[in-house]
């Protein structure tokens, strides 16, 4: 799995071996207000192979979610102005027709949201959504779909599926609902799950069951799976490779491994700074990243970070303040992607920013 920018896309996705599940090229994603146009996406650009993880990471208004239902064509085209291409097994959602999206949304691609008890429907059983999304695209009566539906609960983990098949979401836990939301994204055997916080509103034992669930899903399915969130631990414990998003474009893209261990944005430097290890001492030093993201009204010309950067002064000129970086690959490293102007930022990091962390990091993922 690659996610790299439009210039390093394959011509055509179909010629690699069993092909994308899903091809996003230069996707721009903008809202029309009454304070001017927000710019959600720029440019962005990935593709996610058949049973493959991506990660995508971000602070909140990094356009991460706003993506991720771009490829569902969850947009209401009236007030939205989108740009660029997504591809889902080779078809076309942008401008595609509503016919089209309702054969690829649950069929080819499903969504688990952030939070199940809005996901379901509380005036209708857990059973008779499930049994709906799969009449949707099956020509079977209800009686099979039910029994779909019950093989489904069962599949994620619901005690007494046959019975519980007939609740309603409010008498299900959360977890349980968590896990209910995966059935019904499940049910139609989609080639892609874009997982948007799928744990975020769950305790941490909750967590692990649902991200194990899914992990073992996918082995079982072969599908691919997209996870959106703010948790590098959920990356680095589920994702092949990590795509992250800083003002609405992608800012660094590499294997989990390489953007965990040597990362080479400062961005990304921060995110890692930021988050406590609970393996390290309790005075253990969080280090925030200062100031705010980018207003999306009115982004910089330059690198987006510019502001936020304590690096910058390493880069002659007012380059970082005037002229957008491309995003282009490590020397050495074709797979490993970065949006940044400091000439050797690996070392950077490795020499200056975080050493201990550094060394820390790679001997964890070493072992």
């Amino acid at each position: 799995m690659t996610a790299i920018d439009d210039s390093f896309l394959p011509a055509d996705p179909s010629t690699s071996k069993g092909g994308p599940v899903l091809v996003v090229d230069d996707l721009t994603v903008r809202f029309p207000t009454h304070d001017g146009l927000v710019q959600a996406v720029s440019g962005l650009s990935y593709t996610v192979e058949k049973g493959k993880t991506l990660g995508i990471v971000g602070e909140s208004g990094s356009g991460k979610s706003v993506s991720s239902m771009a490829v569902l064509g969850l947009h209401d085209p009236r007030s939205t102005r989108m740009s660029g291409s997504i591809k889902v097994n080779g078809a076309e959602v942008i401008g595609a027709s509503e016919a089209t999206m309702k054969r690829i949304r649950g069929n080819e691609v499903a969504m688990v949201f952030q939070d199940p008890l809005t996901a379901l429907h509380p005036y209708f059983t857990v059973g008779s959504q499930i049994v709906e999304a799969y009449r949707l695209h099956h020509n079977v009566s209800k009686k099979v779909a039910r029994a779909r539906a019950v093989e489904m609960l069962d599949l994620v983990g619901i005690p007494q599926p046959d019975r519980r098949v007939n609740d309603f979401p409010h008498q299900f836990s959360g977890g349980m609902r968590q896990r209910a939301v995966i059935a019904m994204a499940l049910v139609n055997d989609p080639g892609l799950i874009i997982a948007d916080e799928p744990t975020t509103a769950l305790d941490v034992t909750v967590q692990a069951q649902i991200l194990d669930l899914l992990q073992s899903l996918q082995r079982e399915f072969d599908s691919a799976i997209i996870i959106v969130t703010h948790d590098l631990g959920v990356v680095a414990e589920m994702a092949d490779d990590v795509l992250v998003m800083y003002g609405g474009r992608g800012v660094e893209f590499g294997p989990t491994k390489d953007v965990l261990t040597r990362p080479s944005m400062p961005y990304t430097w921060g995110l890692i700074s930021s988050v406590p290890d609970v393996h390290e001492r309790s005075d253990q030093k969080l280090i925030p990243i200062p100031g705010t993201p980018p207003s999306l009204l009115n982004p910089p010309a330059g690198c987006a970070f510019f502001p936020r950067c304590a690096h910058k002064d390493k880069v002659g000129g007012d380059l970082c303040e005037t002229e957008l970086p491309e995003f282009l690959p490590l020397a050495g490293n074709p797979a490993h992607l970065k949006r940044c102007h400091l000439h050797d930022p690996e070392q950077i990091y490795v020499d200056e920013v975080a050493p201990e962390i550094f060394a820390d990091a790679s001997e964890k993922l070493e072992n």
